[in-house]
């Protein structure tokens, strides 16, 4: 089984989009995703810079566009099979709805743009952020993290924990980390995945129930605790819920493993989550697609299961 990836905010960098306007019909589609979002998605593709593309109102449904369109382009020689399955991280996990099934494209990336508004304006209450803590004991950070006031917001397996909180607590926690182990701030503009984002869940929570689901056409695994999902509203409710709860990437990677995963591809914006599963899935080939470039290897890879 070859399981496609969905990245998650922070994946972003400037003018990562140019080279796939060069395809025929990508421009049509980035703007009827960005028409559905009410974001200008190939401007901020092309030629917004750093600072404007980590608004989280922006990032996020430009992250999930980003997927849905290296995802039609890997598809365009005919359907994945039913046998490959699809997961995402944080709101990749709206990207894996679509490739999944469970949500239209359209609909996939409205809720996104909700979701980023509503995550952004629980960010600006207090000042906060997210932080990767790579190595390190994990008795003696959740310590530390507990002195700091800081939670675990993303397990993402590999030796990788995201941690989040106020900005003056990581800062704090940076300065003195535990032992054995890198403190990286990320760029993302609030504490995602935990209480601080309470805001935002009933606000996307209203608006994911009036949106049409369906059942997953493919193995589908949640954030939440990296079980299969076979039932498109469970989904639904699972995206919502996940604003203010943990990532459990680890459990996800898991879940591959014991499924007799062959094989990772990640969607554009890749990286992050190649560079995982080569720490937590060592021997799985992977490919990350960061340009059309990269389509060849994923579908080389594809091609292996058959």
């Amino acid at each position: 089984m070859i399981v496609i990836v969905c990245p998650g905010q922070g994946s972003q960098k400037p003018g990562f989009l140019e080279p796939w306007l060069e395809r025929p019909g990508a421009r049509d589609l980035l703007g009827s995703l960005g028409d559905a979002c009410g974001v200008d998605l190939i401007a901020h593709g092309t030629v917004s810079d750093a600072d404007t593309i980590r608004d989280t109102a922006i990032a996020q449904p430009l992250i999930v566009a980003a997927g849905i369109l290296s995802l039609s382009a890997l598809s365009e020689d005919g359907p994945l099979s039913e046998a490959h399955g699809i997961a995402g991280h944080s709101v990749g996990e709206f990207t894996a709805a679509a490739g999944a099934g469970v949500l239209e494209a359209t609909d996939a990336v409205a809720l996104v743009g909700i979701r980023g508004r509503a995550m952004a304006e629980a960010a600006a209450r207090v000042a906060t952020g997210m932080s990767a803590v790579i190595g390190g004991d994990e008795a003696e950070i959740a310590s530390a993290l507990s002195a700091h006031g800081l939670v675990a917001a993303n397990y993402n397996g590999g030796g990788q924990l995201v941690v989040a909180g106020e900005l003056s607590a990581l800062a704090a926690f940076a300065e003195n980390p535990p032992a054995g182990s890198r403190v990286i701030p990320l760029q993302v503009a609030g504490a995602f995945h935990t209480a601080f984002m309470e805001s935002a869940v009933e606000t996307l929570r209203q608006a994911a129930s009036t949106v049409t689901t369906h059942d997953p056409l493919r193995p589908l695994w949640t954030n939440r605790d990296g079980s299969l999902v076979t039932e498109g509203e469970t989904f639904r409710d699972l995206l919502a819920g996940q604003v203010s709860s943990p990532v459990r990437w680890d459990k996800c990677m898991s879940a591959f493993e014991q499924s007799g995963v062959t094989g990772i591809i990640e969607l554009s914006p890749a990286g992050a989550l190649v560079g995982l599963a080569k720490r937590g899935l060592k021997g799985v080939p992977t490919v990350g697609i960061t340009s059309p470039d990269d389509l060849p290897a994923a579908r080389e890879l594809l091609a292996t299961v058959k």
